[in-house]
């Protein structure tokens, strides 16, 4: 349903089932390496990605209420895994690996295009990739890359802003036009993106209320 033309009512009992949702139980289940190691496909699953320190283990600690349940590494680009959560019996969070912290190119090549990108190309319960975006500074050539292995790869993914706290109204909503048009030119984009704050829960429930939409019915 187009958000403009929702009632109050609806509105609110959109917001209330993302809520519930992700008010239940979520628990990590599995960590993969290697494409042949992925747990079997069941749940419809939802993939958070990001650059390194974009704020993505903050945005899925925010989204599901809890403190610690996906960790940041002490050192940023570490990670090269997917870790899978199970949210309520009803979906799958998948915490994928940052990307491009140190030599853009090389390292989305690296970690992109073996295990990440045949994990995107080849998952039949993958429905969306959480594409997240620091509202604070530029676009970077490895977001840009990123966001065309996401087309090549036919995925739907949705572009997120993070730490929208940090920055100024006027700023922010340049920011916001900018990533608009970004998502406009992407065939794989989902058109709605998304402004959050992990610090001041702004964004979180309209965000967790889109992500309920792609779950397993209740």
């Amino acid at each position: 349903m187009n958000p403009a033309t929702r009632t109050p009512e609806e509105e609110a009992a959109w917001l209330e089932a993302g809520r519930l949702l992700f008010a239940g139980e979520c628990q990590f289940f599995f960590a993969a390496q290697q494409l042949d190691k992925l747990p079997p496909p069941n749940l419809p699953e939802i993939a958070f990605a990001g650059r390194s320190n974009v704020g993505k283990s903050s945005l899925v600690n925010a989204l599901t209420g809890r403190n610690s349940l996906a960790r940041a590494s002490n050192t940023p680009g570490r990670t090269k895994q997917l870790n899978f959560f199970n949210l309520a019996d009803r979906l799958v969070l998948v915490d994928m690996p940052g990307y491009g912290y140190a030599q853009a190119e090389r390292r989305v090549k690296e970690d992109w295009q073996g295990l990440m990108f045949e994990y995107l190309r080849g998952r039949p319960t993958l429905r969306r990739v959480v594409l997240l975006l620091d509202a604070r500074i530029e676009i970077k050539e490895s977001d840009l890359a990123v966001m065309d292995l996401l087309n090549r790869a036919a995925v739907t993914y949705q572009l997120v802003l993070t730490k929208a706290d940090a920055v100024k109204p006027a700023a922010l909503e340049r920011k916001q036009e900018e990533v608009q048009a970004l998502a406009r030119k992407h065939p794989a984009a989902y058109p709605a993106i998304a402004t959050t704050s992990s610090e001041t829960a702004l964004g979180i429930p309209e965000l967790r209320a889109e992500l309920a939409t792609l779950a397993e019915p209740d």
